[in-house]
């Protein structure tokens, strides 16, 4: 199972929300590339790289901080927020990105995402799926749409893509323990999909069930900021 950090972008510095709050912000690193390097020296393989002024704006913001990192690191960088065209795409995979997430957008324009599918493969494009009570999120998490978690999968899976980040928002940033019911039943249910858990992995103990359940990856944000999981104890998975 891949180890993926996390590092969430706000004004250029890392910062983690609590349920996609933006009120309840914290500040933890005003330097993403030094975390990206810290990380990197670990062992780490792979970064989650979240633009939030890009999601808030609608189009890349954080863009310099993507190819600093890209430049100074041989990190393979996953990069969302924001992207809602291909051009905005185009600029994601310049600065520096090995793939990007789809988020709110794969929700609302599945089109646009199934084009981009077929326009820079599965292996660029990762459908990003965040949800509260086997239900779909959408509008910045507001508000609960009439998806089931696997119906979008499923209907994503028929369209060609592979791999999915399934993001319990009521547990993002929490560090309560990641939803293992949902993810075992997903597992089971459609085996073909490369599932990525993200949102309340806390301890190691969480990343052990994780793998137990054959989870592609686990993304891991605010645990690691705040050491209820330290890098040292994640070297065994690196």
């Amino acid at each position: 199972m891949e180890i993926i950090p996390a590092i969430d972008l706000i004004n250029g510095q890392c910062v983690r929300l609590t349920e996609g709050d933006f009120a309840q912000q914290t500040t933890y690193d005003s330097d993403p590339l030094a975390v990206a390097q810290r990380f990197e020296q670990h062992g780490v393989k792979r970064l989650h790289l979240v633009d939030l002024d890009g999601a808030r704006a609608k189009r890349p913001i954080n863009l310099p901080v993507l190819e600093r990192i890209a430049r100074h690191t041989s990190l393979v960088v996953d990069y969302g927020g924001g992207l809602q065209s291909d051009e905005a795409l185009r600029q994601a995979f310049a600065a520096g990105a090995t793939q990007i997430t789809a988020g709110s957008i794969a929700v609302r324009e599945p089109e646009t995402v199934n084009n981009w599918l077929q326009t820079f493969g599965a292996e660029k494009i990762i459908v990003g799926a965040d949800f509260r009570d086997n239900h779909i999120s959408i509008n910045a998490w507001a508000e609960q749409s009439e998806r089931t978690l696997q119906e979008f999968l499923g209907q994503y899976l028929t369209a060609g893509a592979t791999t999915f980040i399934c993001t319990d928002v009521s547990k993002d940033g929490k560090l309560q323990g990641p939803a293992l019911d949902t993810y075992r039943e997903l597992r089971q249910v459609l085996p073909a999909a490369r599932l990525i858990a993200s949102g309340g992995v806390t301890t190691i103990a969480d990343v052990e069930a994780l793998a137990e359940i054959g989870m592609h990856g686990a993304i891991i944000g605010k645990a690691i900021y705040e050491g209820t999981i330290t890098l040292n104890e994640l070297k065994s998975w690196l």
